[in-house]
């Protein structure tokens, strides 16, 4: 591998820790610049995955003193966080990646739509007495969790979007919750990887530093936020996520 992929790839990780830590999305940097150095696929998922997990670690430290308001929701949401890692991992590692991937920049455009659209719809399902039923709350963190731990594009995004429909908590909180349950999902995806995954080993401990400086860096960038610039943050996070993967 050439300096200069080296470069791309050290670049690519670090900005994919601080996008992480802010809104999501990191995925959309990593896994074009491992294909561009020559990876396969599969390979570039799964070294991505492992590339940008000490990143989530660090923006998930950083992010600790929004946790203990949230303190309640924490085991509630590690079951389908953990569950939902194991299953889309595992569905990562037997089945072929062409057809997910396929729906991944319409499922970023519509999580995009639902933070860009969040007052309106929560002022609408505030009518709803069951919008925030831990049903509902339970079963959006398992599906976004299986979707994370078979590619991971957008997941921050997601999970930002759901939250801030379904959650009375305020947008900071919902970040740090993200974040955390972000972290879960992918370390029921990196035990596995680790164990049966194609994984580039040194591409993904030289990534993994660069990102955990970026998620650090985010981290305490993303709290100095109000609210509507980390909204349009990750709306734009996702557009030109979106269109990256369309435009393809």
């Amino acid at each position: 591998m050439t300096p200069g992929a080296y470069a791309l790839l050290l670049g690519s990780a670090a900005l994919a820790g601080l996008v992480n830590a802010v809104a999501g999305g990191g995925t959309l940097l990593t896994f074009p610049a491992l294909l561009a150095a020559g990876i396969t696929p599969v390979a570039a998922n799964v070294t991505s995955t492992l590339a940008l997990y000490p990143g989530q670690i660090a923006s998930s430290i950083a992010y600790r003193g929004h946790l203990g308001d949230m303190r309640h929701r924490l085991a509630f949401f590690a079951v389908p966080a953990l569950l939902g890692g194991i299953v889309g991992s595992s569905l990562l590692l037997v089945l072929p990646e062409s057809a997910f991937a396929a729906v991944v920049p319409w499922l970023i455009l519509f999580a995009c739509a639902l933070l860009g659209l969040q007052n309106p719809i929560r002022a609408a399902l505030a009518r709803w007495p069951h919008a925030d039923h831990p049903a509902a709350l339970w079963i959006a963190q398992l599906l976004i969790s299986v979707y994370g731990g078979y590619f991971g594009a957008g997941i921050g995004i997601l999970m930002l979007a759901a939250m801030g429909l379904m959650l009375k908590e305020g947008l900071q909180h919902a970040n740090a919750l993200k974040n955390l349950n972000a972290l879960l999902t992918n370390s029921a995806a990196v035990a596995l990887f680790v164990a049966f995954g194609p994984v580039h080993w040194h591409v993904a401990l030289v990534m993994a530093i660069a990102s955990m400086a970026g998620g650090w860096v985010g981290a305490h960038f993303a709290q100095r936020l109000p609210p509507l610039v980390m909204r349009g943050f990750a709306i734009t996070v996702g557009l030109v996520a979106a269109a990256r993967f369309l435009l393809r």
